[in-house]
C-alpha cells in the first residue's frame, strides 16, 4: 500500500513536472496551429506557413531577440527591468563593425591602419604637386618620403596582424555589451536608483555614444576583406551555412540557453537571484550581497546583449546606430509572453525562448496571410496584453 503511494505520488509529480516545462509552449503551438490552418484554408496546398524554409526564417529571426531575452529573464527573475537593451545592442553592433572597418588589432599595434597611413601619403603627395617654390618642394618631399616609409611599414605589419582584427572585434563587441550591463548594475546598486528610471537613461546615453562613434552614420566595412565568412555565416539561411537544417547562430541561443537554465537553477548565484526578486528585504536579512549580486546580474544579461550585438551585425553587416530602437520592447515581451513575472521571482528560460518564438510566428504568419503591418503591430499588442493580464491574475491568485 505505501510503495502504491509513492508511486502514484512520483507519478504525479512528474505530470507536474512535465506540464510546467510544457506550458510555456503550449500557447506557441496553438498560436502556429492557428496560422496553419488559416494559411492552408486560404492557400490550399501553396500554402508557405509550415514549409520547412520558413519554420527556418522564423527560427533565424528570432535568434537575435532570443539571446537577448535570455539576460532579460535573469533580470526580470530578480525584480528589475532594463530599457536599454535594444539601444546596446545597437552600440555593441557598431563598436563590432567600426572595429572592423578600421582594423582594430593593427591600430593597436602601430596605431593607424593601412587606409589611414595611405590616406596620409596621398594628402602628402597632393602637398608636393601643389608647392610653388624650392623651400615648399622640398618640404614636401621630405614629407612624403617619411610616410612613404611610414605606408610601406604599416602595410607590412598589417600583414602579421589583421588576421586578429575579428576576434579581438568580437571581444570588443561582446565586451560592450557587458559595459553596457555592468553601467547599469553598478548605477541601480550603489545609487540606489529605480531600474526603470536608470535604463531609461543609459538607453539614450547608449543611443548618442553610438551615433558618435558611427559618425552619425552607418559603420559599413568592407564585406569581401574585412568581413570574415564566418561572421556572416552565423545567421544565415543559405543551404552552405547551416548545420543540421538551421544556422549556427540558433544552436548557439539553444546551448546558451542550456548553460542559463542550468546556472538559474543548480548554482548558488541562481538561488540568489530568485531570492532577491522573491524579497530583496529578505534577502539582505539573510545575509545575501543585494548590490554585488545586482551587478552580476545586469552584467550577466550584458553578456548576452553583446551576444545579440554579434548576430545583429551578422544578419546586417553593418553597424546601425538606431537599428536597435523599439527591440526592448520585443525582448521584454519574450519573457513576459513566456510567463515571467514583472514583479519578479518568477521567470523560466523556456518562457523567454517561447515568447520570442510566438511574436515571430505572428509576424511570418501575418506576412503569409497578407495582413498589413499596423494590424500585425495590434495583434502582437494584444498577445502582450493578454500575456500581462494573465501574469496578473496568477499574482493575484497566489498571494490570495
Amino acid at each position: 500500500m505505501t510503495n502504491s503511494l509513492e508511486t502514484r505520488g512520483l507519478t504525479r509529480s512528474m505530470w507536474r513536472f512535465a506540464l510546467r516545462l510544457g506550458r510555456p509552449f503550449l500557447a506557441l503551438f496553438t498560436v502556429a496551429l492557428l496560422f496553419y490552418v488559416a494559411d492552408y484554408w486560404k492557400h490550399g496546398q501553396a500554402a508557405a506557413f509550415g514549409q520547412e524554409e520558413n519554420l527556418r526564417n522564423i527560427a533565424t529571426q528570432t535568434a537575435i531577440v532570443a539571446v537577448a531575452a535570455l539576460g532579460m529573464t535573469v533580470v526580470i527573475i530578480s525584480g528589475g527591468i532594463d530599457l536599454s537593451v535594444g539601444t546596446a545592442i545597437a552600440l555593441a553592433a557598431t563598436m563590432l563593425a567600426w572595429s572592423l572597418k578600421e582594423d582594430i588589432a593593427l591600430r593597436l599595434v602601430v596605431g593607424e591602419n593601412v587606409a589611414h597611413a595611405a590616406q596620409r601619403l596621398k594628402a602628402a603627395e597632393s602637398d608636393r604637386n601643389a608647392a610653388k617654390d624650392a623651400e615648399a618642394l622640398g618640404t614636401a618631399e621630405k614629407r612624403v618620403a617619411e610616410l612613404t616609409v611610414r605606408f610601406e611599414s604599416v602595410e607590412l605589419a598589417s600583414k602579421r596582424w589583421t588576421k586578429w582584427t575579428p576576434w579581438l572585434a568580437l571581444v570588443v563587441g561582446v565586451g560592450t555589451g557587458c559595459f553596457c550591463g555592468l553601467l547599469n548594475g553598478f548605477l541601480i546598486s550603489y545609487l540606489k536608483m529605480v531600474p526603470f528610471i536608470v535604463t531609461l537613461g543609459t538607453m539614450q546615453f547608449y543611443l548618442g555614444l553610438a551615433k558618435w562613434v558611427a559618425d552619425n552614420t552607418t559603420v559599413r566595412p568592407d564585406r569581401s576583406t574585412q568581413v570574415p565568412a564566418w561572421y556572416m555565416d552565423l545567421l544565415s539561411v543559405r543551404p552552405s551555412a547551416q548545420w543540421l537544417g538551421v544556422p549556427a547562430g540558433v544552436w548557439v541561443t539553444i546551448v546558451l540557453s542550456i548553460i542559463l537554465a542550468a546556472v538559474l537553477h543548480y548554482t548558488v548565484f541562481g538561488r540568489y537571484v530568485f531570492a532577491i526578486g522573491s524579497n530583496e528585504a529578505t534577502a539582505r536579512l539573510c545575509g545575501i550581497n543585494v548590490p554585488r549580486n545586482k551587478i552580476a546580474i545586469y552584467t550577466l544579461s550584458g553578456l548576452f546583449v553583446g551576444i545579440a550585438g554579434l548576430y545583429q551585425f551578422s544578419r546586417m553587416t553593418v553597424g546601425n546606430p538606431t537599428s536597435g530602437v523599439g527591440l526592448e520592447l520585443r525582448v521584454i515581451a519574450s519573457v513576459v509572453i513566456g510567463g515571467g513575472s514583472l514583479n519578479g521571482g518568477r521567470a523560466t528560460v523556456l518562457g523567454a525562448l517561447s515568447g520570442a518564438l510566438i511574436m515571430s510566428v505572428v509576424a511570418s504568419g501575418c506576412t503569409q496571410l497578407e495582413v498589413s503591418n499596423p494590424v500585425q503591430d495590434m495583434l502582437l499588442g494584444i498577445v502582450i496584453v493578454i500575456a500581462v493580464a494573465v501574469d496578473q491574475w496568477r499574482h493575484g491568485k497566489s498571494s490570495a
